[in-house]
């Protein structure tokens, strides 16, 4: 056979096997599991059931009139909340994508962690049609959790989603656990994440001794729970649920994950009434932790209005605002009115501010106020305090006390050349 005899077929056997190869693999059509066996006990204690492609998962629904007042907040402050954002046009962690439907989301899992803790319960509270529609999705089983995943919509379109710990749990468990279904579910959407345990912490720094969501409900919102199941009864609850059907105890689980949901809208409205106009219910050291919150977001303009703010109404009582502010004031080169408001956080505060408001006065008399003396003085003062206060911790006071040391050393040579140091 020729050269080109050759080619002729082996040009054929390449067109036979792209052939097949192009042909696409039949869909074995995916048998959805059967509903449990507990089904009418479930239903009767007031789930209703919801299919899908998938399967079968149980939910809840509550309507809430916009009137209705969780602790001491009405839900329908949550509208003003999202018009305050809105017109406040800022770049902030807890500011919603008003392109998208804003969502508060808690979920209830049957542990802490590793790839066999399951989300039993998801819970999603939406302001939809004039009212607050609450709905909670429970999984009737491990063999039907891609119908409950598949039903939350989470695939379906991007929201702001408002949670509580949810960066850190919530959505990296929903994540696990979608991945755990990639083979079947569509694709999880990147949801725009918004967590007010993380706002919590930065607005009551200082003011509350722990951030359970309980606590900040007391404090905080004037809600507490009566006949409350403690959260690490859930799991076991749900569990026997499963297995015998047992459905009353259940729904006290819905319950508890009813009153987080409703509190995080609540807790939505007082932290954004708190950011965005200065509550008068508020306290000094609550404000003043807001002004920094906004310095760190680079929010320069609102951070020094809220810190004068608590200046013109505290004084010197509240010396943390005039800590603050004098880094505002010392990167707008106002160097005297700096030095002001560090001899205020100086002479009020103790630990590692007034170490460092101290440095602070020190650098300013040496490179700004071109004083030696005055900043030679602040050093000494400075060094003096750092060992004194037993409480800062032994790694502050080697780095900081090397540098107190060393412009020591170089505020002598200049005031005293000549001398032996």
């Amino acid at each position: 056979m020729s050269y080109e005899a050759k080619m002729m077929e082996m040009k054929k056997l390449l067109k036979k096997k792209a052939s097949k190869t192009d042909e696409k693999p039949k869909t074995q059509k995916r048998e959805t599991p059967p509903p449990p066996h507990y089904e009418k006990r479930w239903l009767a204690a007031g789930l209703t059931k919801d299919e899908n492609e998938y399967g079968v998962v149980y939910k809840r629904t509550v309507v809430y009139e916009p009137e209705y007042r969780h602790g001491d907040y009405e839900l329908s402050g949550l509208l003003d909340t999202v018009e305050r954002w809105r017109e406040a046009e800022e770049m902030h962690p807890l500011a919603p994508d008003f392109s998208q439907p804003l969502v508060f989301f808690d979920t209830e899992t049957t542990g802490l962690k590793g790839a066999g803790t399951l989300i039993f319960l998801m819970g999603f509270i939406e302001y939809t049609e004039e009212a607050f529609t609450l709905t909670q999705y429970v999984l009737a089983g491990p063999d039907q959790e891609a119908a409950f995943l598949y039903a939350t919509d989470l695939w379906k379109t991007p929201m702001s989603i408002v949670m509580y710990n949810g960066k850190s749990f919530d959505m990296p468990q929903v994540q696990t656990r979608w991945t755990m279904n990639r083979n079947v579910l569509p694709e999880l959407l990147k949801h725009t994440e918004i967590d007010l345990l993380h706002g919590s912490k930065r607005i009551w720094k200082n003011e509350m001794d722990t951030f359970k969501l309980t606590a900040v409900e007391e404090e905080q919102l004037g809600f507490i729970r009566e006949g409350d199941i403690p959260g690490h009864m859930a799991p076991i609850i749900y569990q026997d649920a499963v297995k015998n059907g047992r459905a009353e105890l259940l729904m006290k689980v819905l319950l508890h994950n009813e009153w987080d949901i409703l509190s995080l809208v609540t807790l939505y409205i007082r932290s954004t009434d708190l950011l965005l106009q200065g509550d008068g219910l508020s306290t000094a050291n609550a404000k003043t932790n807001i002004g920094k919150w906004y310095t760190d977001l680079k929010s320069f303009n609102r951070s020094k209005d809220v810190l004068m703010d608590v200046i013109a109404e505290y004084g010197t009582e509240e010396p943390m605002a005039h800590f603050h502010i004098g880094f505002l004031l010392k990167k707008e080169g106002m160097h005297l009115k700096a030095i002001a408001s560090f001899a205020t956080a100086a002479a009020g505060l103790n630990g590692r501010e007034k170490v460092i408001a101290l440095e602070e006065l020190a650098k300013l008399f040496e490179h700004k106020v071109k004083e030696p003396e005055r900043a030679l003085y602040y050093t000494k003062e400075a060094i003096r305090a750092l060992q004194d206060d037993h409480d800062i911790t032994e790694r502050f006071k080697m780095r900081m006390g090397n540098e107190l040391r060393h412009r020591e050393i170089r505020l002598k040579r200049k005031l005293f050349p000549g001398e032996a140091q």
